[in-house]
């Protein structure tokens, strides 16, 4: 169960002027897991168009404030929304077992089902597609995996781990960093999706956005010893490692020198510029995470303005926008968006399910 004294807290302050400032506080409460998976798609569909795009063409085609409405009946959202689904799908049937050996050939089959989707046609990412080849091979998962690539396909799909009730924080760490090694087998990969699904649980658990940069600081010095080994097994054996120690010391500290780079980002006033150019453009896992941290904590109380800032950026603009949404969804609910964009995203009906079992 929930180790309340692990989990910093403070009271998160509503978005001004939102729906979620008028309602319940137990309303709001209770509708967190939704409002992230939801923000997630939201974020996802609203970047999806803006990738590969320069912010000056972002800002001709929508105007300087970026996109700001779901576009298409249903709005499409992209691979990241498909495969955070997967990994949803994949704890949710693990029910309350939470240990590798369920959970290994749960993500397995979620994934190669992914990859063999006729739905699977939104641009995924080389690294997945590889990786899920050996794993539909039946490959030991540790040599299936890209053991080189710390791509944001490792952490853009591990906020539903931040979501589940009943994870201790044990158990959150080891199940973020199996469901990234699947596929991504740089430490930073492992590290980077660790941060990213601890950010949902202790905005989940009442954290203020604004907290965020510390408290993932906190929590990165302190794992940063820590090799996984009951979930990992023997991932560190890889050319020029040593032991595996070092080697996922090496992705804690590539996770730090992002936070260093965010904590100067928020140091300053923000001059409207690309938020790639001070946290990095995405692609790779802690910038994804350190960017979308950036879009979250700037723009805390107006999340549709965040989501916004993160898809009128010149980098992987979907992964930065779907962490956005995950994060303030969490934070503030449902009620973080406008009622109707719910009508109006694709796996709507999923999302929903899975919401509604968390909440």
């Amino acid at each position: 169960m929930d180790d309340p004294a692990a989990v910093p807290t403070a009271s998160a302050a509503l978005p001004t002027g939102s729906a979620a400032a008028t309602g319940s506080a137990a309303a709001i409460r209770s509708a967190l897991a939704s409002g992230s998976l939801f923000g997630l798609a939201y974020g996802d569909a609203l970047g999806g168009p803006t990738e590969f795009l320069s912010v000056a063409e972002i800002r001709r085609r929508y105007g300087p404030g970026g996109p700001r409405d779901l576009v298409g009946q249903p709005a499409r959202v992209t691979d990241d929304t498909q495969l955070g689904l997967a990994v949803g799908w994949a704890l949710h049937d693990a029910g309350q077992a939470t240990t590798p050996e369920v959970l290994e050939p749960l993500l397995r089959r979620r994934f190669v089902a992914w990859a063999r989707s006729p739905e699977n046609d939104r641009a995924p990412g080389m690294t997945c597609l590889r990786a899920c080849a050996g794993l539909a091979e039946e490959m030991r998962w540790q040599e299936a995996t890209v053991a080189g690539s710390k791509g944001c396909g490792a952490n853009m799909r591990v906020t539903p781990v931040g979501l589940v009730p009943g994870y201790d924080l044990e158990t959150l760490a080891g199940i973020a960093q199996l469901q990234a090694g699947l596929t991504h087998g740089h430490p930073t990969g492992l590290a980077a999706s660790e941060l990213t699904a601890y950010a949902v649980r202790v905005l989940r658990d009442g954290a203020a956005p604004t907290d965020l940069p510390d408290l993932l600081r906190d929590r990165a010095e302190r794992q940063r010893g820590i090799y996984r080994a009951e979930w990992l097994d023997d991932l560190w054996r890889q050319p020029d490692t040593d032991d595996p120690v070092t080697f996922i010391g090496q992705g804690w500290a590539e996770c730090l020198t992002a936070l260093d780079r965010l904590d100067a980002a928020l140091a300053r006033p923000d001059d409207g510029a690309d938020p790639c150019e001070a946290t990095g453009a995405g692609w790779v896992a802690e910038e994804a995470l350190a960017t979308a941290l950036l879009c979250a904590v700037r723009h805390a109380d107006e999340p549709v303005t965040a989501l916004a800032r993160a898809a009128t950026t010149s980098g992987d603009s979907d992964s930065i926008a779907c962490l956005t949404g995950a994060f303030l969804g969490a934070a503030y609910g449902m009620a973080a968006w406008p009622a109707g964009w719910r009508d109006h995203i694709e796996y709507a009906d999923q999302l929903g399910t899975l919401g509604a079992a968390w909440d």
